[in-house]
Order: structure tokens, then sequence, then C-alpha cells
């Protein structure tokens, strides 16, 4: 199993939930099959556009952004330095020479990493201070080689929990990044593969090409560069609506959005509606921001069960920070279903062994409504299901589950 730490979990989510046996039947268990994300039916601008399948969601036009943390954020993280330090715990010199020639790096390079003089060996653990040469010499099998077994250690932060690419298109994760041009280059050279996901990790190398203290905080920033998508719904005019405002409304569970939704079907001026608007107040709220510092004032985050058992809530309640208290909503409130979701079905994210490693909300046409973790610089995005399964399902015989509220609990 991975090191579910790279998510920001809370160890206390991380004990063992064990929703798979206590709340639902083994039957009703999907194993997740990871596809990729959908192709954009065009490309406006160099940006991609997606287009909604047919669904009782109505017709959506899908774009993405992305968000970076604000800077009072930025300015409390604990920042890198240019030096690149690789901690392997329990390494050994043969150890290492066995991963280095697994990469298939030369004896040239290998021994300009084991040099002794490079490196540090404290308390079992050996610190090597690789040389950004040989770094960016490294091809990205090499580099994802070593860089995955970096990653079982927190030790390495930055491996463990890298930028992702999502969606696979670094020039447009990096197209309106405040990086000068060099740094860009740097950025595309130094990817690597992190499961099915592309990464990024060398934040120290990009610091070692900084001139000026605008850039070194301009690196920061971008280490927190998230995608999110935007939806906007085409209205239907001049037809029946009131199946898309049953499907807006939970069948009903929430009716702040249908004045909304009736007005801009009687306007004909009006041709769409972002769904930010048809979102509950909590999600409403949240989406597209980051944590702020006063919700961290009683020494815990919202995370992403929190988020998803709170989304048809009008005041969030904060006892769903507390696992076991979680597992016991879910299993009292929530019944289990299977695909096709319905908007605001609750999709677990389930180990073999019925752990809850991650949750997030279904909204329309396999996108859903996500926080990636409880830190600081995890903001509430919209994303493709298909992106936050290859985050979470890494290991095998995990599996997304399906939660609906009871009618009773509405």
């Amino acid at each position: 199993m991975p090191n579910l730490r790279t998510f920001g979990l809370p160890d206390s989510l991380l004990a063992s939930i064990a929703l798979l046996l206590t709340l639902c039947p083994s039957s009703a268990i999907l194993r997740a099959e990871i596809a990729d994300e959908p192709k954009p039916a065009r490309i406006e601008s160099g940006e991609p556009v997606w287009n909604s399948r047919p669904g009782p969601w109505g017709d959506l036009e899908i774009r993405s952004l992305y968000l970076e943390a604000p800077d009072s954020l930025v300015a409390g993280l604990r920042q890198p330095n240019s030096t690149i330090a690789w901690n392997f715990p329990d390494g050994s010199e043969a150890s290492l020479a066995a991963l280095f020639e697994r990469a298939g790096l030369t004896s040239d390079v290998r021994s300009r990493l084991l040099n002794p003089q490079r490196i540090l060996i404290h308390e079992g653990v050996w610190t090597l201070f690789a040389e950004p040469a040989v770094v960016e010499a490294m091809t990205i099998s090499q580099r994802s080689a070593i860089y995955t077994e970096l990653a079982k250690s927190s030790l390495n932060s930055l491996h463990q929990d890298p930028a992702f690419v999502v969606g696979d298109n670094v020039d447009d994760w990096l197209r309106e990044a405040h990086l000068s041009g060099e740094q860009k280059a740097t950025v595309k050279q130094l990817i690597w593969q992190d499961g099915e996901l592309l990464a990024f990790s060398d934040v120290s190398v990009l610091l070692s090409q900084a001139k000026t203290d605008v850039e070194v905080r301009q690196i920061f920033k971008f280490m927190t560069r998230v995608r999110t998508l935007v939806v906007s719904m085409k209205l239907p005019h001049n037809t029946n609506w009131k199946p898309l405002a049953r499907y807006w409304t939970g069948e009903g569970r929430i009716t702040d959005s249908l004045p909304l939704l009736t007005s801009a079907e009687e306007r004909d001026s009006v041709s769409s509606i972002d769904i930010t608007h048809l979102l509950p107040p909590i999600a409403r709220r949240q989406l597209y921001t980051f944590p702020s510092l006063d919700s961290a004032a009683e020494g815990r985050l919202p995370d992403c069960q929190w988020t998803a058992l709170n989304f048809f809530n009008s005041v969030p309640s904060e006892y769903y920070l507390d696992a076991r208290l979680t597992a016991t909503h879910i299993k009292e409130a929530y019944e289990s279903v299977q695909a096709p979701y319905q908007y605001g079905d609750i999709l677990e994210f389930l180990t073999a062994e019925g752990n809850a490693v991650h949750a997030c909300v279904y909204i329309a046409d396999d996108i859903v409504f996500t926080k990636n973790g409880e830190g600081m610089i995890k903001p509430w995005v919209l994303m493709w299901l298909s992106s936050v399964q290859k985050l979470y399902l890494r290991a095998p015989g995990m599996q997304v589950q399906g939660y609906r509220l009871k009618p009773s609990a509405s």
C-alpha cells in the first residue's frame, strides 16, 4: 500500500475507518478502473474546452484554470533551500548502489552520487547531496525510479507530496506560471512519473537559478499550483427545465438555487450560468479557495471527509473531523450505491482492507468536488473523477464506493 501521508491525510483518518466491512456488503463494492480524463472538444487560445455527455445535469461546458496559494499562506510555509538533499532511512552503500543501478545510471554518475564527501550519515539515515548537473542529466525513467524510492520516506517531503501535473499537459500547467523561461525549461526537464501522474519535486534546482527575492517567492507559489475545472451550464430556453432543477437541487434537498434557475430560464438574454451558483452554501463558499488561517485556530483543518459530509449542510458540523464519528454517520445516514452516481453522492476511496483514504462529492458527468488533503495549501476544487482516482487508487485492491444520503436524513 502506498504511503497515504503523501496526500496530507491526518493520522486519525489513516487509523482505520473500515468502511468496506461495516457500511456495506462486499458485493456492493466496485473495483475501480482508472480511465484517462475526457478528450477536449476543442482548443481555444491554446486552452482545452470540454463538452459534457448527455445526462440529467444538462449541457455543460468545462474549462480549466490554475490556482496558486495567496502570499499570506505561502509566507508561512516551511521553505526548502537550493541544496539538493536525498534522504534514505536505513540506507547503505550497497542498497543505494543497487538502486542507482536499477535506475539505469551510468557507473560515472553512480560514483558521483556515492562520493563520501557528498554523503552525511546520521542515526541510520543516509543523506546524499546531489549535484544539480547530475539531477538535470537524468532521464525521466531514471529520475522516476529514484524519486519513487525517496517518496517512501516523510524525510523527503517534496517527493512524497510533489506538484502534480493533472491532465499530463505540462505546457498548459506552465503557461501562466510566473517563472522565467529558463525556469520553465528546467521544470519540463525535471518532470518525473509518480504512478500514473507526472510530478515535479526539484524546487532546489529552481531556487539555484533564482536571482531575486521576487523570483524566490514566485517559485514557492508555483509549487502550490493546482488545476481546477470551471463549469458553466447552458440554459434550455423554451423547454421543460424542471428535470434539470430536480437534478441541481439534489432531488429537492437544497432549494437555494431555485430562484436563480427559474429567473435565468425565463430571461432569453442569459444563455448560461456558472454551476458554482448551484452548489449548496458551504461548497459555494469554499470552491476555488484555500483554507483560511482562522480555520486552523483549533489545530485541525477541514479535510476531504469533512468536505464531503458537510456538502448538503447549511452550517458545517465540525465533528466530521473525527474519523470514528464520520464512519458512524455514514453508516446511519447514507446508503451504498453504484454508478451511475447523482449530484451530491459521496465517493469513498477504500483500501483492500476497507480503510477510507479519501472522499469527494459527485457533481455531474464524472466531475467531483474535492479537497485533496488537510493542508493549508490544499484548495477546494472541481476535478475529473479519473484524475482523483490517479491520485488515490494506487495500491492493488483499492476501490471506489458510492454513498447517497437517505431521504430520511435530508
